[in-house]
């Protein structure tokens, strides 16, 4: 080889080398350490730069994220309170607004419920005073007079009829009142169930005041800005975007349903085997175009109800005009729900000819008959479940607005938690590589200094024997000037 001074001597010739070349790295020995220190330093400086940047950065995005979290969890709280007030008024309006009169009813029914039953109380009086006279004298004892005797008889006779009739008019007066009391049956039971339910009705108002209580609280731990709630609104916020996010795939897996019910019929309207946009069949884009257009007329229905707040334009309308937009998204998505039944029955009635047609190809006209007929009894099930399908898909698809507005608001606060995490991770990760190059190019310029070990020995050696020699001189003249200075002050110290 070209680099071998013996050949056929390969280790003498790199020996040789080796000792040329040591003399020469040893005299750029401290130009090579500078550069590899440069170089390192330069990449270490700008990591923990880039790692300061993404800190800095990812506390600015943080305090964003918690700016934006809080305003859009003081805004929920707000339309709570805002429904539950409303709530709570319209409950008051409709259960408690008589209650005064209902109060002063019941107060005049049970008054006279109360005397009834004091009069039922009372006890028949006693037979007047003359009656014990009379009593008294219709039990002397005869004498065998007739007259007396028949007078006598006759009193107490009087005496008896006069008391009993007496009995039979308070019986019937008692019977009378006892008669009221039971007619007041009713009345006691529609009065123990009016006060359940004015019962039921308080204990309402007093769950609906401690649910508010608790939206207050919330509202001003929320204006406070503390840790635990910024916690709880994002993991809320996580738990909603997991929610939406699974209803919208389950959306999508309806939309897909739908387009291969439409796509095949909609192939017949449009032309098949075309092919537009970079191969795309012209049939798919129009069935995407008819689902998204049922999504967007679902979108503008859920705005002009106010159920979604994605367009405020929409939200802010006058409610004349807001009606207006309704109807038009509603017509607008009971034509596309009627469009999609007639591509239904289309798509049915092209794969019954296509049968027909591969049937009558292979000489079996026996068997397309059959089939034909077949398909005229049997095959009317599978129709009609396509009807349904195309009409009950377009408005379900309408309701796709509610998880999507949810979606986008919690995807704000996950994505930006998410991106906070990875400016902070990567930033460690630099502070990390920066650590790891520092040390790399410390080991290269040990590894430098390693290859031309010899010199370095030599040169420690020879600085060790000069910082000995001066020590010793040093130390040498301290000794001499020493006897100088005792003699010229006298053999005294200074």
């Amino acid at each position: 080889m070209s680099w071998m001074l013996f050949p056929g001597n390969p280790a003498l010739s790199a020996l040789v080398l080796a000792l040329i070349a040591i003399p020469f790295l040893y005299a750029a020995r401290r130009p090579v350490h500078g550069l590899i220190q440069s170089v390192f330093r330069a990449m270490t400086h700008g990591l923990r730069l880039g790692a300061r940047w993404m800190a800095r950065t990812a506390d600015d995005l943080r305090a964003r994220n918690k700016v934006v979290l809080l305003a859009h969890g003081r805004e929920e709280v707000q339309q709570t309170i805002d429904r539950d007030f409303q709530r709570v008024s319209a409950q008051i309006a409709r259960d408690l607004a008589g209650y005064p009169t209902l109060q002063r009813r019941l107060l005049d029914e049970i008054t006279r419920v109360e005397e009834d039953y004091k009069k039922c109380g009372e006890v028949p009086p006693p037979p007047p005073e003359w009656t014990k006279a009379v009593e008294a004298i219709a039990k002397i004892k005869h004498t065998g007079d007739g007259l007396v005797q028949k007078i006598l008889e006759d009193i107490s006779s009087s005496i008896d009829g006069i008391y009993d009739k007496v009995l039979a008019e308070y019986r019937r007066s008692y019977e009378s009142r006892h008669q009221i009391l039971k007619g007041f049956m009713p009345f006691w039971r529609s009065l123990e169930s009016t006060l359940q339910r004015v019962d039921k009705n308080l204990g309402g108002l007093q769950q609906s005041a401690a649910k508010i209580d608790g939206l207050m609280d919330k509202y001003d731990q929320i204006n406070k800005g503390t840790e635990k709630i910024e916690h709880a609104l994002t993991s809320s916020a996580t738990t909603q975007f997991a929610i939406a996010a699974t209803v919208l795939a389950i959306a999508f897996g309806g939309a897909f349903v739908n387009f291969w019910l439409i796509a095949r019929p909609m192939a017949a309207m449009v032309g098949g085997g075309q092919y537009i946009l970079g191969g795309l069949e012209a049939s798919h884009i129009a069935a995407l175009v008819v689902i998204l257009l049922e999504t967007a007329c679902g979108l503008f229905l859920m705005e002009s109800l106010r159920i979604t707040h994605l367009f405020p334009r929409i939200h802010n309308m006058s409610d004349k005009l807001r009606r207006l937009f309704f109807w038009g998204a509603l017509t607008g998505l009971l034509v596309l729900a009627v469009f999609e039944v007639a591509l239904a029955v289309m798509r049915d009635h092209i794969i019954a000819a296509d049968i027909l047609v591969k049937r009558g190809l292979s000489g079996e006209q026996g068997a397309a008959a059959a089939a034909a007929a077949d398909l005229g009894l049997v095959g009317k099930i599978p129709v009609v479940g396509q009807m349904v399908l195309g009409f009950i898909l377009p408005f379900l698809l309408a309701f796709v607005a509610i998880p999507l507005e949810y979606f986008i608001h919690s995807a704000r606060t996950v994505f930006g938690v998410g991106l906070v995490l990875t400016l902070r991770g990567s930033g460690v990760l630099m502070r990390i590589v920066a650590g790891t190059l520092k040390h790399i190019g410390n080991a290269l310029t040990m590894l430098y200094d390693l290859t031309i070990f010899l010199p370095i020995l030599i040169e420690r050696a020879v600085t060790s024997r000069r910082t000995g020699s001066a020590a010793a001189a040093a130390s040498g003249d301290r000794s001499v000037s020493e006897p100088t200075v005792l003699r010229r002050t006298g053999g005294h110290g200074l």
